[in-house]
């Protein structure tokens, strides 16, 4: 489980960013495409900012996510190493583990991340949306890819690229968790 603590750090850094761009929390609901109640309970660390929000309020202040997830500049300007399982956990939904690789790289043009989706007894997972495209390849498992009104079933090895402003999500199959890279754009 995400820890507690950790949500109010990115929290309390939102809501600073916020604050000092001048921007009102309705102002901030509607760019995310969300209720004010419910951008004012992630800036309260009430409710886990999903990692498509934060992607979001990233691009919104010209920052990189990284500094939202750990309160330190990126400073990698050449490249940057993430060891095995070293990276920055995300745990955004209650559907995906997320595991940043490239946080700290400054001005990169988009997010990657290894996504584990554990497999859960629901017909549908919750969608979302974000701006940008996004490409997933799947490394573990299988899964189902919820799109547009589209179901596509993805194996091992399948990839998929998409207009991530469509409400999207997966549902991983055969009661075993799947992993996948995903690189939002």
């Amino acid at each position: 489980m995400f820890l507690n603590k950790t949500i109010k750090e990115i929290s309390a850094r939102v809501k600073e960013l916020r604050e000092l761009s001048d921007f009102t929390t309705k102002e901030m609901a509607n760019m995310c495409n969300i209720s004010e109640e419910e951008y004012i309970k992630y800036e309260n660390a009430e409710k886990d900012i999903p990692a498509s929000v934060l992607y979001e309020i990233a691009h919104k202040f010209k920052v990189d996510m990284g500094l939202l997830l750990t309160g330190e500049e990126t400073r990698m300007d050449v490249f940057t190493v993430t060891r095995k399982d070293q990276g920055v956990i995300i745990q955004r939904r209650k559907q995906y583990k997320y595991e940043n690789l490239v946080e700290k790289f400054i001005n990169k043009k988009g997010e990657i991340f290894i996504v584990t989706v554990e497999p859960k007894d629901i017909d549908k997972p919750e969608t979302n949306n974000h701006p940008g495209q996004e490409f997933n390849y799947i490394l573990e498992g299988s899964v189902r890819l919820y799109i547009n009104e589209n179901e596509i079933v993805l194996n091992e090895g399948d990839s998929i690229f998409f207009d991530s402003h469509h409400e999207h999500a997966m549902k991983a199959l055969n009661n075993k968790p799947a992993k996948f890279l995903a690189i939002l754009m």
